[in-house]
């Protein structure tokens, strides 16, 4: 496993990371859970990924159970706040009430006494930005949170709260955590560029879209059983976008080029993704204990490869920026 700093700080992270998401507390019992995590530690995974709202706060619980007894200070965990936790007006959003009072329950469940990086799920409209940054800040002054990070930000959105916290001596942003892959490019007009600028990190999520990357989706064929696709549980709407008979033949495309570097399709998109030095960690879900091995083995692509990949998928990427967006009302 290779390890790449997280902003400008002094945090390692392993370039992969284990998120569940999807996965823990809903679609996968926790004994398979359990053996995914152990799986990740046997192949280097040190960096953990989850967040309060995944499967009603369960996911957090699952991943502190499956970490029981790994020594906390050969791994990294990394938790999320904004997103509905409880009926309640206030269990929501970036108010310090809800982020402190956040904060202290992803503790019990994921068992530890701190968070290796506390991310901001979705920007706030309804609180005012300072008082969500000097909050974050009480947190890593308490010693609960060590680094803080967001999520899904716009680029105007981070650089006023890089203002913020340069105007009033607070903790800075050190990573964002955007959608990005092969197919779903939009940070790299704008957000991208700024943190790139200010030594942010992107620590991105669905890297393989969804798992259409993988090629399993046939254009003009019948959607799976038991994928993502077909699941409205499990994200089924999140995968529509990439649903379209002209991405999935594009994609089709990348298999001679994963089979002729040596590559699974899967490796072969996290690899893409790797490609970017201001991405520190990609981060990988699995269902299976194989899934894990297979996509911890990604690396980097050579730049050859990339530029065929990039070649292939040139037509359908999604790429607007307009995409980045964070609710205008509380949910």
């Amino acid at each position: 496993m290779e390890f790449r700093s997280l902003g400008h700080s002094g945090l390692k992270v392993s370039e992969i990371s284990y998120g569940n998401w999807l996965t823990h507390g809903s679609q996968v019992e926790a004994d398979a859970a359990h053996a995914c995590v152990k799986e990740a530690l046997e192949v280097g995974i040190t960096t953990f990924d989850t967040a309060d709202v995944y499967a009603g706060t369960r996911a957090e619980s699952v991943l502190g159970e499956a970490l029981k007894g790994v020594k906390r200070e050969s791994i990294e965990i990394f938790t999320k706040v904004y997103w509905p936790t409880g009926p309640g007006r206030n269990e929501r959003g970036l108010s310090r009430k809800h982020i402190v009072e956040s904060c202290n329950a992803s503790l019990r469940r994921l068992q530890t006494d701190h968070l290796d990086l506390y991310q901001a799920h979705r920007f706030d409209y309804e609180t005012p930005l300072e008082e969500t940054m000097r909050a974050f800040d009480d947190l890593v002054r308490a010693g609960k949170v060590m680094y803080v990070g967001v999520s899904e930000w716009k680029a105007s959105e981070i650089a006023e709260a890089l203002a913020i916290a340069g105007q009033l001596g607070l903790d800075r942003i050190v990573s964002n955590q955007p959608q990005y892959s092969a197919l779903y490019r939009v940070i790299e007009a704008e957000v991208e560029p700024l943190c790139r600028e200010e030594g942010i990190s992107q620590i991105v999520w669905s890297p393989i879209a969804q798992g259409v990357l993988t090629g399993k989706y046939v254009p003009g064929a019948p959607l799976p059983e038991g994928t993502r696709a077909t699941d409205e549980q499990g994200g089924a709407n999140m995968i529509k976008p990439f649903l379209r008979d002209e991405v999935l033949t594009a994609v089709q495309q990348l298999q001679p080029l994963a089979a002729e570097a040596g590559l699974s399709m899967a490796q072969l998109a996290i690899g893409w993704v790797l490609c970017n030095d201001n991405v520190a960690s990609a981060i990988v879900g699995a269902s299976r204990p194989e899934q894990v091995r297979d996509n911890a083995s990604a690396r980097a692509l050579p730049a050859d490869l990339k530029k065929a990949v990039d070649e292939v998928l040139a037509d359908v990427a999604i790429t607007d920026p307009g995409r980045t967006a964070s609710p205008t009302k509380r949910p």
